[in-house]
């Protein structure tokens, strides 16, 4: 049984789908259901994934599946399937055996701040991901701590795959070590001489810094989550 809130967003996500194919932002969820913050839409998301109307897909950040719809919503028959929630495109058929291919890699530690990723060097154990996740470069692992990047579909606890690089294009989630110092995962915006570190919540600040401040020492190329 779905509380009204529920119901108003699972029927609100799956019009804007049937409607656009794209599914709305956390923004145009909030809006739609009168809420006040996008805390309260991830509740509603638990929620519809704990009673089974919705899933999660793993290494893909925010990503759903529609399972299914609530029984006083009618559906045209052979109409309704399963759609990616923020994810691009359906899984293949094929994807289930990819994924039983995995590939071992290190797990440095929690991406907190105060923390350079130099301290990490020694991975405390190891995390395996589907082998088509990666590349050929190096990758790789860090825990999430901390909640600057839920709009982003990076949550507190979430896993990391991360690549390492020297650089990144603009826009790029990456791991950053500030002035020598901090390490965070930002999404990385480049303006004239300066850097910018933007968070994905409303409750944090975009942090400004010299070129010479900011190293990048790797970019988000996928997650793993647990339930």
């Amino acid at each position: 049984m779905l509380t009204r809130k529920q119901h108003q967003l699972l029927v609100f996500i799956n019009k804007r789908l049937e409607e656009t194919g794209v599914s709305p932002s956390f923004d145009e969820m909030k809006e739609a259901l009168g809420l006040k913050s996008k805390s309260g839409i991830h509740r509603l998301i638990t929620g519809l994934e704990e009673r089974e109307f919705i899933r999660r897909l793993p290494h893909r950040a925010r990503a759903l599946e529609v399972l299914r719809l609530p029984d006083d919503v009618s559906v045209p028959a052979q109409k309704f399937a399963p759609r990616v929630i923020q994810g691009g495109a359906s899984r293949r058929p094929d994807a289930a055996r990819d994924e039983k291919q995995s590939i071992q890699l290190p797990l440095l530690g929690r991406i907190a701040a105060g923390t350079p990723i130099e301290a990490l060097s020694d991975p405390s154990r190891f995390i395996g991901v589907p082998g088509d996740l990666i590349g050929s470069g190096e990758y790789y692992c860090l825990e999430v701590d901390g909640d600057s990047m839920v709009d982003a579909g990076i949550l507190d606890g979430d896993t990391v795959v991360i690549e390492r690089a020297e650089s990144a294009d603009n826009g790029a989630i990456v791991v950053a070590l500030v002035e020598g110092q901090e390490v965070t995962l930002k999404r990385l915006r480049k303006r004239h001489n300066s850097i910018a570190l933007e968070p994905a919540n409303a409750n944090y600040e975009t942090r400004i810094f010299g070129p010479d401040q900011v190293e990048v020492q790797g970019k988000l190329v996928g997650l793993v989550r647990s339930y």
